[in-house]
């Protein structure tokens, strides 16, 4: 197994952005080197420690879930080989863990799908009986199957800063109103296929964002990650109960630790003891192993 990867330094290419997990390099005009790294970022800022593994499961999971919902809408990646596309020593900063796409204009919205009731929607709920300002019966638990998935958009925000929910019509102001519809079918085609085949698999996929970009002709592509453990809610089927919030694959566990700290969640964010570090790793793998029933490639 590979060493983790805190970041990237791929010296061979010309380094155009660095996100929260991902490091983004030119490969042309017209093609881009995705690198996720072993960053994990909670409650919007990144900490110091890296979780071994999790590059290579997200870009593998989204890599399995890119394949499987192609019939859907097309997606960013062009099968060129990342160890191709850098010099002989950086190969093993990209084995596994990177991906080379299209460049395309990314959209100004996440698209949220939301099947069940949790998280900031079940405050929602609580309070005013809607989710996004979009009505739901009454008498709904915490953890409900939502009668129909949702979507829910919001708007993209700067690192360190907070994804806001935006309405319907405020996604079609953006993005004009035939592509607005466009991605929302597509967005809750792709959740409703995605979330069918988790539960053969053992995991309910609770909600979960998508992001698209269009070329040039206004093609729209599917981009960034897909139905991954950050960005999306899994729970185990078995330990699902209407009522409960239940134990997620994702990195509720580092937020539940961080919490009990007492730490005030703005930068620096504290170091995660070895056995936080590990018990997430683990995490991530097991939704990994689970949800394509194979190894991971590290």
């Amino acid at each position: 197994m590979s060493s983790p990867l805190l970041y990237s330094n791929i010296t061979s290419l010309h380094k155009l952005n660095q996100g929260k997990v991902r490091d983004i390099y030119a490969v042309d005009a017209n093609q881009l080197l995705l690198i996720t790294t072993d960053r994990l970022s909670a409650f919007d800022v990144i900490l110091p420690t890296p979780i071994a593994s999790k590059g290579a499961v997200l870009t593998q999971i989204a890599n399995f879930w890119f394949d499987k919902l192609k019939h859907i809408v097309p997606n960013h990646l062009t099968g060129i080989d990342p160890a191709t596309v850098v010099s002989a020593d950086e190969k093993s900063q990209v084995h596994g863990r990177a991906i080379v796409t299209k460049k395309l204009k990314p959209l100004p919205i996440e698209a949220i799908v939301r099947g069940y009731l949790v998280g900031s929607g079940w405050k929602e709920y609580q309070a005013k009986g809607t989710v996004c300002g979009i009505a739901l019966p009454a008498n709904l638990q915490e953890a409900s199957q939502l009668p129909q998935p949702l979507f829910t958009p919001s708007s993209k925000a700067e690192i360190g800063d907070h994804d806001e929910n935006i309405s319907l019509e405020k996604c079609a102001t953006l993005l004009g109103k035939e592509l607005a519809e466009k991605v929302a079918k597509v967005s809750v085609q792709l959740y409703t296929e995605a979330a069918q085949y988790a539960l053969t698999r053992g995991i309910i996929i609770a909600d979960t964002k998508f992001e698209f970009g269009v070329d040039d002709a206004g093609t729209l592509y599917l981009i960034d990650e897909i139905l991954t453990p950050d960005s999306s809610r899994f729970w185990p089927a078995d330990g699902y109960v209407v009522g409960k919030n239940p134990p997620s694959f994702d990195k509720q566990y580092v937020r539940d630790w961080l919490e009990s700290t007492g730490w005030n969640k703005t930068p620096p964010a504290p170091a995660l003891p070895a056995d936080v570090a590990q018990r997430t790793s683990e995490k991530y793998l097991e939704a990994f192993e689970r949800l394509t029933g194979k190894k991971l490639d590290v």
